[in-house]
């Protein structure tokens, strides 16, 4: 039984290196009307998104919420925590890839050493779905309580 179920329509328009394409018909409408081109995914952004940055932030807050559940069930719930994601695109064997996602987290819990917070950062990595959708790529965690 599915917990949930998301949908995102792109429509594209024209050729990959000069088309454009538009996020629309969300689920939840946040992401309606955003742009994506191949130069925002492979150049400069220029205020468009990309398939890696929508991963990116799909991961960095999936890993957020991970967490912040681990952290209650140690009795130690967060004050804050700041989850970045970076996904990178890369050619291996001449096709695109998404071949990394590195999370950076800077955590403020009470109560937590080092050698425990390490232990719950495990703990949430298993369990964020996201992580385990990115299995076949290399996740990277740079976690520090502050």
């Amino acid at each position: 039984m599915s917990i949930a179920d998301r949908t995102v329509q792109t429509t594209w328009e024209g050729p990959l290196a000069s088309g454009a394409g538009t996020l629309g018909q969300g689920s939840s409408g946040a992401l309606d009307g955003l742009p994506v081109t191949w130069a925002a995914r492979t150049e400069q952004p220029g205020g468009k998104t990309s398939p890696e940055e929508l991963a990116a932030a799909a991961h960095s807050s999936c890993f957020a919420m991970a967490l912040s559940l681990k952290l209650g069930e140690n009795t130690t719930p967060p004050q804050q925590l700041d989850v970045s994601s970076t996904v990178t695109l890369e050619e291996v064997d001449g096709l695109p890839t998404i071949t990394t996602s590195k999370l950076t987290i800077r955590a403020k819990v009470a109560g937590l050493d080092d050698a425990d917070f390490a232990r719950v950062v495990n703990d949430a990595a298993a369990l964020c779905p996201v992580s385990r959708l990115f299995a076949g790529a290399e996740i990277s965690l740079d976690a520090a309580l502050v």
